[in-house]
């Protein structure tokens, strides 16, 4: 998936997310885990916003995603906030690095776009390849009750400077996805150019994540409700998975 479109209009969308704060979390749960970044990863980073807010805090870190059109506009606002990051163009579930790691972040559901298991066992995998023993793999992953009630069968509209944005749902209880419709209106002087996208998010039980995790020689150490150190409930959206390798 390219999400060539959709990287056009993706921090315009995403608007709402508080990156910073965000950032300071990992921050300070690598603090409680008593855990020194080191060389750090940001698995499918997108359009490098959290890149860039880490480095800002010092952590020596470099990006991965699959989409070229994501990771030019990381690459230049990179550049535009002073800043000399390596991008690199990889499907994470074939993520081939230059060495060893010793922190890996993955944020924002992107491992809820990994739709088949055996790709999601595949990343994890790589992921434990790639780091050190004692490094640790942070990441979160949409629940099951997000994808039911939240993003359901449910339709927003987004109308910001650049596009009107018209996001469509549909929640698949059979298989746990959620297939999502983006068709982007996109202003260019006083005349509006469509583009779309298509693709699914899958919601995976915890207790599957925590085995295939075990599976790749990697120990959950830690589920948190999103940007908090308590356990997640039966209304969580967002949960912190932590694991450790080693």
């Amino acid at each position: 998936m390219s999400y060539s479109s959709f990287a056009r209009y993706y921090d315009s969308l995403t608007h709402n997310v508080n990156y910073p704060e965000r950032a300071g979390y990992i921050c300070d749960l690598l603090k409680k885990l008593n855990h020194n970044a080191g060389l750090t990863l940001d698995l499918a980073c997108g359009t490098g916003s959290l890149t860039i807010e880490l480095a800002k805090r010092g952590i020596d870190v470099y990006g991965i995603d699959g989409s070229e059109s994501m990771l030019s506009v990381a690459q230049q606002k990179a550049a535009d906030n002073g800043l000399q990051l390596l991008f690199l163009c990889q499907q994470m579930q074939n993520i081939d690095l230059y060495g060893t790691v010793d922190t890996v972040v993955c944020a924002l559901d992107s491992i809820n776009h990994v739709i088949n298991e055996n790709d999601v066992q595949k990343t994890f995998e790589r992921v434990s390849l790639f780091l050190n023993q004692g490094g640790y793999f942070i990441f979160d992953i949409n629940t099951l009750y997000k994808h039911k009630y939240v993003l359901g069968n449910h339709t927003f509209v987004y109308d910001t400077d650049d596009v009107y944005c018209v996001w469509q749902n549909n929640f698949e209880s059979k298989s746990n996805r959620v297939g999502i419709t983006l068709d982007f209106f996109g202003r260019e002087g006083n005349a509006y150019f469509r583009s779309s996208e298509h693709f699914y998010e899958r919601a995976y039980d915890t207790d599957l994540i925590v085995s295939m995790l075990s599976k790749a020689g990697l120990e959950t150490v830690g589920l948190f409700d999103d940007l908090s150190f308590e356990e997640p409930n039966d209304k969580t959206e967002r949960i912190i998975v932590v694991a450790k390798k080693g």
